[in-house]
């Protein structure tokens, strides 16, 4: 007989925008000789709809079979497993590959629905200022203006704030990103003991063995040296008050009223942008193929193009 699937009861989750330092934090906690924190974890709660149910076994298989992260996970896929306890086992799998007693793991989107496959799942919410994480995600081609850009960091925020309601104290914390680079052992600390464990300087271990470096004070704010006073307003016109909300200090610059036309050129160039960006990327070959293939539908082709463009993304993982 198959020996029983572990399920983890409560497993920790780090949860945030993307570009809110999320990788950073992860390294940290993943060099604990306790903690095993597998890296961007959507591919778990991705196909979950807003109901909670679960996709078909087939179904999901076929969506992992095309998922570039989860090609680079070392995930191996037990046919036997129903949706559930597949997920649980890819917790189970890097807890045992590192040989640790506590497991966790990091998601960017979705988050609510952590809590249909893991109810009593423990929580690190990591803050940073979203004029930061946006600038952040326009250098990663995601947004072609601050207008648009800041759209992942409000995301990410209006659920964490509609989820943590639902979550016990006891089973939540706060950390901001700022806190994290200033004070790292302090920060860290706290969060070692509300994991249940032990702060342990093999943390810091992260910057020998990854392209990060140790926390630098000089990288928090850069959107006031960074940004134009127009790229700002931009940003400050949708988000001001949630920054504010959040105890981060406004730039004091006019808050603009952007008018409808104003909004419709910003999503003109924030489309052209990506596009652009794609194109540079990909090459136009690239691009256009699979921008006609996903469209038709060509199911074959858009897959062969999938292929080749998760191969090129996972040339510019940093």
């Amino acid at each position: 007989m198959r020996p029983p699937v572990k399920l983890h009861t409560q497993p920790a989750f780090i949860v945030g925008a993307v570009r809110s330092g999320t990788t950073l934090l992860r390294l940290m906690l993943d060099h604990h000789p306790q903690l095993a924190f597998h890296f961007e974890f959507e591919f778990a709660v991705d196909q979950i709809a807003t109901d909670g149910s679960f996709p078909t076994i087939d179904g999901y298989h076929e969506y992992l079979s095309q998922h570039r992260v989860f090609q680079l996970s070392e995930g191996v896929i037990d046919p036997e497993l129903t949706f559930s306890e597949l997920v649980n086992s890819f917790l189970e799998q890097k807890r045992l590959r590192e040989n640790k007693s506590i497991v966790g793991a990091t998601v960017h989107h979705h988050i609510d629905r952590i809590q249909h496959l893991w109810p009593e799942a423990k929580y690190i919410h990591l803050l940073r200022d979203g004029r930061d994480v946006a600038r952040s995600c326009k250098l990663m081609g995601w947004a072609g203006n601050m207008y648009h850009a800041v759209e992942r960091w409000i995301d990410a925020e209006q659920t964490w704030e509609l989820l943590r309601g639902e979550i016990p104290a006891d089973r939540q914390l706060e950390v901001r990103y700022e806190d994290l680079i200033v004070e790292p052992a302090q920060t860290l600390t706290t969060i070692c003991d509300f994991l249940g464990t032990e702060f342990d300087e093999a943390i810091f271990d992260y910057a020998k063995t990854s392209t990060y470096d140790m926390p630098d004070a000089s990288l928090i704010n850069q959107w006031r040296k960074k940004l134009t006073n127009q790229e700002i307003q931009h940003a400050e016109s949708r988000i001001g008050d949630m920054l504010t909300q959040r105890q981060y200090e406004l730039s004091g610059l006019p808050i603009i009223d952007v008018s409808a036309a104003e909004q419709r050129r910003l999503a003109m160039q924030d489309r052209l942008w990506r596009a652009r960006f794609r194109m540079r990327r990909y090459g136009l070959p690239l691009f256009a193929t699979d921008f006609v293939a996903r469209r038709l539908p060509l199911t074959g082709l858009a897959r062969r193009c999938k292929d080749k463009i998760n191969t090129i993304d996972n040339q510019h993982i940093r």
